[in-house]
């Protein structure tokens, strides 16, 4: 049995609460304690690893609930794999279905903007392809594709997703003031569009307008530039754009549209 068969029938047993199968490094009665520790702390265990990833939704709920959903989420989605950094992309949705938080209808995508920032800090690391740059003046737009950088990624919500994040990062005053601009989007149902990407190691919240929004999901669909920039039309100013892309460290480089 592999490294990865070994973890699954591990997760298996914490979850469902059966006798490990042969296989394991332990068998037996020591198996069998091993996997009951385990379950001891699986709830305490699955509050850390969601908290570490959903740091806004847990100041939202408040310790308390937040540790009640995660017990919850742990045992309706159990971890597939032994890397509990990559298990919780189903809680954004588990959160939406929950009948119990009917009231907060933004926190699912709360949920997803916080995943987005975790996942973008894990991403692997890129530098700008500068020398690429220079296909822009002269390639055929048709030819070529924008590249963003690995972990960049898009969030349209229907609700004031980068007002709610921006207010849990405050302190003091500027927080008191933030939260009351959340609590003024909220009730007009404000829709806000935001780009999640690192600047430097850190992800970073970018609101943007709704044309750039749908300019970036081209990017991200690998529309190629001039299918891209004739759908952004002339409204959309791709010189400003890409200089600041540039300086905020978003584009990875230029890539041939077949690539």
């Amino acid at each position: 049995m592999n490294e990865a068969q070994r973890q699954q029938q591990l997760l298996a047993a914490l979850a469902t609460g059966a006798a490990p199968l042969g296989g394991l490094r332990e068998s037996g009665s020591r198996a069998a304690r091993g996997v009951a520790a385990y379950r001891a702390n699986a709830e305490s265990i699955a509050e850390r690893a969601l908290a570490s990833a959903f740091a806004t939704v847990q100041a939202m709920v408040g310790d308390d609930d937040f540790k009640h959903l995660a017990r919850e989420f742990w045992h309706a989605h159990p971890p597939e794999r032994g890397d509990l950094g990559e298990w919780g992309d189903a809680f954004a949705a588990w959160l939406a279905a929950h009948r119990g938080l009917g009231a907060w209808p933004w926190l699912a995508d709360c949920a997803r903007l916080d995943l987005a920032l975790y996942r973008s800090e894990r991403a692997a690391d890129a530098a700008l392809d500068a020398a690429s740059l220079g296909r822009l003046e002269s390639v055929d737009p048709s030819q070529l594709r924008l590249l963003l950088m690995p972990g960049t990624a898009l969030l349209c919500s229907l609700w004031p997703i980068a007002t709610i994040h921006r207010a849990h990062e405050l302190e003091g005053d500027a927080a008191e003031r933030a939260f009351a601009d959340v609590r003024e989007a909220i009730d007009a149902q404000r829709g806000e569009q935001v780009l999640v990407a690192r600047r430097g190691w850190r992800a970073v919240v970018y609101p943007l307008d709704p044309l750039t929004a749908a300019w970036t999901q081209d990017l991200l669909d690998r529309v190629n530039l001039a299918d891209s920039l004739a759908r952004a039309g002339e409204d959309f100013d791709f010189a400003a754009w890409l200089a600041n892309a540039l300086r905020a460290s978003w584009v990875q480089g230029v890539a041939a549209s077949n690539d």
